[in-house]
């Protein structure tokens, strides 16, 4: 289940080229580790279908192997197993190839918005029913994503996280950033313009969303669709820990969207600006610091997406 190196041995080539093949890019960093049953659950059901697995552990070696115009002509798909990041990276680097999901990491916030689960047999289902769905993404200046970036607050926490990871990762580990967070975050204010409106709108915490998910399960921005070509933003006006925590109550029982300092906002840009650097972060990964822009791009890629997947109704 290791690393593939690029100069395949002459039977691997001439089964490839003779026969349908499934790429995967294996993150072997994403989440809590464990992973090699599904690795082997997800190949045993690719077989079935007379697929051919290819599994990368090295992004160098993938890409090599995929480019070669031998063996590029039979690949019916990549496997992205890990996390959003993963995902993300994947779609980047094979623009036209569809992707699947098979969710290792700690949140697999698309897997969950496309309702694909934690299964080796049922993302190779999937794959076979060849169902595929458009998707959006947006760009911070060199970063793509899909779920969602933030300024404030929560950005903050994962920038702290991040300084102190080493190996997996898992949600125990966010105690300490968030601890940490509660005692220095400065609450700066956010002047936030959407396309070229002339009025910034002020707040404490902006949240600009692609999808209608966040992390813990929280329904932070339930307007956003994936594939309607707009940005849904929230902006948070106001800035102290016990308004994070109302904030958070108030998401929790769904009631955050119908409060007064709660800004609803929809465009293509956002511009983030603020006097103080704010830190930012986009699908859970340290995204830099403000000012930022952040613009759509429809249609971004293709997704395998199982058949109960319905994008009118997420």
């Amino acid at each position: 289940m290791g690393g593939v190196p690029y100069r395949l041995g002459i039977r691997a080539v001439f089964a490839m080229t003779e026969s349908p093949w499934i790429a995967v890019q294996h993150n072997t960093m994403s989440g809590a580790g464990g992973q090699t049953g599904l690795l082997e659950e997800l190949t045993r059901g690719l077989e079935k279908y007379g697929l051919r697995t290819q599994i990368f552990t090295d992004r160098a070696s993938a890409q090599q192997v995929i480019s070669d115009p031998r063996l590029r002509p039979h690949l019916r798909g990549i496997v992205a197993a890990g996390g959003d990041g993963t995902l993300l990276d994947v779609a980047t680097r094979y623009p036209g190839v569809p992707v699947a999901i098979l969710p290792l990491g700690t949140e697999n916030l698309v897997a969950r918005y496309l309702g694909i689960p934690r299964s080796g047999s049922a993302v190779a289902d999937m794959i076979a029913l060849r169902r595929l769905c458009q998707l959006d993404a947006a760009r911070l200046g060199d970063h793509r994503f899909t779920v969602m970036a933030s300024v404030g607050f929560d950005a903050d926490v994962i920038h702290r996280a991040h300084l102190r990871r080493k190996g997996h990762i898992t949600r125990a580990q966010y105690i300490q950033p968030i601890l940490s967070t509660i005692l220095a975050h400065s609450y700066p204010e956010l002047r936030v313009i959407i396309d070229d409106q002339p009025t910034a709108v002020v707040g404490r915490i902006v949240v600009v969303a692609n999808l209608p998910i966040y992390a813990l399960g929280l329904n932070m921005v339930p307007t956003a669709r994936g594939n309607d070509g707009w940005l849904d933003v929230r902006v948070f006006q106001k800035g102290s820990l016990w308004h994070v925590m109302r904030y958070l109550y108030l998401m929790q029982r769904g009631q955050h969207e119908h409060t007064s300092d709660v800004v609803k906002l929809r465009g293509k840009r956002v511009l983030i600006e603020s006097d103080v650097a704010a830190p930012v972060q986009a699908d859970g990964d340290p995204a830099g610091w403000t000012p930022i822009q952040i613009d759509v791009e429809p249609g971004y890629g293709n997704f395998f997406v199982p058949a109960s997947f319905s994008a009118d109704h997420r």
